[in-house]
């Protein structure tokens, strides 16, 4: 996986799943987050097409896939598939890509129809927030 920069930036998050995959974007400038769309995860390689067509349209600097933990931090099994999938969207798209904890994200997204993308969003809304409180930690550190 390729190093991030943590400049001004827009992202994709995946909330990857064996029926369904929610998309979100989001960007470092705003710090905000939106759901995107649900795509089908089968078969394989329309999900890919329709991701390519996504990065196309959107041209993400870096992507972001949830990682399943269970609420105690221990590994889920189903994490394997989505260091999986991520290693699939480095290599097929060349980009940057960030695994991070997903918990709860499904849980918290408060409408049942859009449910993946919701996840998708709350996942990246989570993560920029972290790179803020980074960089004002840096910041501050520096200062």
């Amino acid at each position: 996986m390729a190093t991030l920069d943590h400049q001004a930036a827009t992202w994709l998050a995946f909330d990857f799943g064996e029926k369904r995959i929610g998309v979100a974007i989001g960007n470092t400038l705003t710090g905000g987050a939106r759901p995107l769309c649900t795509l089908s995860a089968n078969p394989v390689a329309e999900r890919f097409a329709r991701i390519a067509g996504l990065i196309k349209e959107w041209q993400p600097q870096s992507l972001l896939v949830g990682l399943p933990v269970h609420p105690d931090g221990s590994s889920h099994p189903f994490a394997q598939r989505c260091q999986r999938f991520a290693n699939q969207l480095s290599g097929r798209f060349g980009l940057p890509v960030q695994l991070e904890d997903e918990r709860y994200t499904s849980a918290l997204a408060p409408e049942r129809d859009e449910v993946d993308a919701q996840a998708a969003a709350i996942l990246l809304q989570g993560f920029l927030q972290g790179l803020e409180n980074a960089k004002v930690h840096t910041a501050q550190r520096q200062g």
